[in-house]
């Protein structure tokens, strides 16, 4: 029945007037519920977010990203306050994103994202309706630059293949970057796990996971040109 309703809103509800739809689904579920849910082929299964939208109507954005507290004492991430992400003259950066970001990413997007936004993120798979896959060159390094500034942010894949680094960017939605990968020079984490540029640039969120931290990263926050 829950599911039911779950299908009925999503297909009702415009994403273009939500601000912020957001279910959290019990830890505590009846047993036959879950067991109905497993088994249902013909349902899609219950999500712990939904896709937002933000105030631009034009803007499919995802609310679900949520950065991790980062523990007192850690070498990694560098941690930074609130004043690196200080009102500026566009928003918490100096200047909008550039005209020609890489991989066809919106520009739109990209600077609503990047300069005036703490919370929201680019949907779930965005990177991958980009030209990002068809161009990327899948064996040597590539370094990721600040869509403002043109500073590079991040190189990867290194410790890993690239085909580890992109399965684990799809299985979770968004490119996925580890400690070696981060050019610590120009990055920074505030003490919630936002993930940002030293110029203002909200980059995505910190999620560490068994193997350590995950640096969960919107294309459109590294899609620039170098400068």
């Amino acid at each position: 029945r829950l599911l039911e309703c779950l299908d009925y809103l999503d297909e009702q509800l415009p994403h273009t007037t939500m601000r912020a739809f957001v279910l959290r689904a019990s830890t505590t579920l009846p047993r036959s519920f879950a067991r109905s849910a497993k088994h249902s082929s013909n349902r899609r299964s219950v999500s712990t977010t939904t896709r937002a939208s933000s105030s631009d109507g034009d803007m499919n954005l995802s609310d679900g990203c949520k950065g991790a507290p980062v523990a007192d004492g850690v070498a990694l991430p560098i941690v930074c306050g609130e004043d690196v992400m200080s009102a500026k003259a566009h928003g918490t950066t100096e200047t909008s994103v550039q005209e020609n970001l890489r991989w066809s990413c919106d520009f739109k997007t990209a600077d609503k994202i990047c300069s005036f936004n703490r919370h929201y993120a680019e949907h779930g798979g965005y990177w991958e309706g980009t030209s990002f896959l068809a161009e990327v060159d899948r064996t040597v390094e590539t370094t990721y630059y600040d869509s403002v500034t043109g500073k590079p942010l991040f190189i990867a894949p290194r410790g890993r293949t690239m085909e580890a680094f992109l399965k684990e960017s799809k299985s979770h939605g968004w490119p996925s970057f580890r400690d070696e990968e981060v050019v610590w020079a120009n990055v920074r984490c505030l003490k919630n796990g936002e993930a940002v540029s030293t110029a203002g640039t909200h980059l995505g969120h910190n999620l560490p996971d068994r193997t350590g931290n995950r640096y969960c990263i919107n294309l459109v926050s590294v899609a620039g040109n170098p400068m």
